[in-house]
């Protein structure tokens, strides 16, 4: 579980991952918008206790996780219905702020956070799971048994969009 004291290293990785992978998918305007706006970790997600984080023991490679919360992604904008807590019978839980350095990727850690988020979000009774994806992020999902709904543009503060993915997983029940 990630604490305030990670925030540093969160932050540190987040941009890192960002200015290494967004450009094989998105062009320079548009990774350096996205290290500034989505490259900004959600405290509300380390009180929660909802935020993971993946380490070697001395440095955080990878962190990702969940929220119970009406915010959708960072950089959406803020309203007083981002903080409402969402009700599991009828709405999905978000996958939010995933991120593997770009030296540690496809070693699992993605697919290890995400096990995280299904468990800890269905003991808390949500029966699916939503996400907005980049689209480095989007095979990972696609794999792990996320479905893609609609492509759509994200516009972050300063007018950049880029490209993204509204996607969803239903979560199997823990009934036999």
């Amino acid at each position: 579980m990630a604490t305030p004291a990670d925030v540093p290293a969160i932050e540190a990785l987040m941009r890192a991952s960002i200015r290494d992978i967004f450009p094989a998918f998105y062009d320079a305007e548009q990774t350096a918008s996205s290290t500034r706006y989505i490259g900004v970790p959600d405290l509300t997600l380390i009180r929660d206790g909802t935020y993971f984080a993946l380490d070697t023991g001395t440095e955080i490679v990878a962190c990702g996780g969940w929220s119970r919360r009406g915010l959708l992604y960072t950089g959406s904008g803020h309203s007083a219905r981002d903080d409402r807590l969402l009700d599991p019978a009828q709405e999905a839980a978000h996958v939010r702020a995933m991120f593997v350095r770009s030296d540690w990727t496809r070693r699992g850690l993605g697919r290890r956070i995400l096990q995280a988020c299904e468990a800890a979000a269905r003991a808390q009774g949500f029966r699916r799971l939503d996400l907005m994806g980049t689209l480095p992020g989007i095979e990972l999902y696609k794999v792990y048994g996320f479905r893609e709904v609609r492509r759509t543009r994200v516009e972050l503060p300063d007018g950049v969009s880029i490209e993204c993915a509204e996607m969803e997983m239903a979560l199997p029940s823990n009934e036999h």
